[in-house]
């Protein structure tokens, strides 16, 4: 298997047995990717190469373990090996690992406005034989009405909007499933004028893919959670729903860009889906 970050500048490849691959609904999964839930699959260490190290930035999100990401784009990249084997991320995959996905992990900590659709095994926390500590959310203070708030992982970036959004969905593509290292993209749109950052802008990197229109990723340059992008453009601020901090009231409308959607990933859930576009 090859993978890359959006921009390419991490590259890694990884040869089977593959394993262990599972959907983490951790909140620190959640910001890191900015989206529901992050899937990941197990190699040998001996069996995985990563090339471009030098361009990826780590975050320590607890004592010993520390969460990779790329410096140039925001995606999130494999960290060193534990127990004899390497995690990466599936949302970066160039095909499909051809093992299933076996359970959702971190289900008690799951994002109040995603439902599971699937009828895959269920653990609160880890399942049964990982011995690690469970890290507790960091605590937020009542949120305000008609105001829904969100930040990074490690706190220095934060923002709210007020009001309603004027779209919520899923995206499939290509560009989305690399910069989100994740199955699809989860986003919202707000008008600019409903959003402001209440500390921390100073450390948002933007990341646009140079042949796009419109694509970019917004991040956390110290922890790679990913965040509101502004497009003036537009009059539109994408939001990542992973970065969410509170309930936002809505829940994606619609899958767009089906036709491009991870080869290892089913659709399970009644939303309408869209080849591309939705009209």
């Amino acid at each position: 298997m090859q993978a890359s970050c959006l921009c390419a500048d991490v590259t890694w490849e990884a040869e089977g047995p593959f394993e262990l691959m599972h959907h983490c609904h951790c909140g620190r999964c959640r910001k890191a990717h900015g989206v529901p839930f992050a899937t990941l699959v197990a190699a040998q260490a001996d069996r995985f190469r990563l090339r471009g190290a030098e361009r990826a930035v780590a975050w320590e999100s607890s004592p010993g373990l520390r969460r990779w990401f790329c410096g140039r784009c925001g995606s999130v990249v494999p960290g060193h090996a534990e127990g004899g084997r390497v995690f990466f991320p599936c949302g970066n995959l160039d095909g499909d690992p051809g093992v299933p996905i076996l359970a959702h992990i971190f289900a008690a900590s799951k994002a109040p406005w995603y439902e599971i659709p699937d009828a895959l095994p269920r653990f609160d926390a880890y399942p049964p034989g990982f011995d690690a500590p469970v890290l507790a959310d960091r605590p937020l203070a009542a949120a305000r009405a008609s105001t829904t708030r969100g930040s990074c992982n490690c706190g220095a970036v934060a923002f709210e909007y007020e009001g309603a959004p004027s779209l919520c969905r899923n995206c499939h593509c290509g560009r989305c499933r690399k910069a989100r290292s994740a199955a699809h993209a989860s986003n919202l749109g707000v008008k600019l004028a409903q959003l402001r950052f209440t500390r921390g802008e100073d450390r948002l990197a933007l990341y646009k893919v140079p042949e796009a229109r419109f694509f970019a990723q917004a991040f956390c340059t110290t922890c790679g959670a990913k965040l509101p992008r502004l497009d003036p453009s537009r009059d539109l601020a994408i939001v990542p729903m992973g970065a969410l901090d509170d309930d936002p009231g809505v829940r994606p409308a619609e899958h767009i860009f089906v036709a491009s959607k991870a080869p290892w990933f089913e659709i399970t859930d009644a939303l309408p889906q869209h080849a591309e576009y939705a009209p």
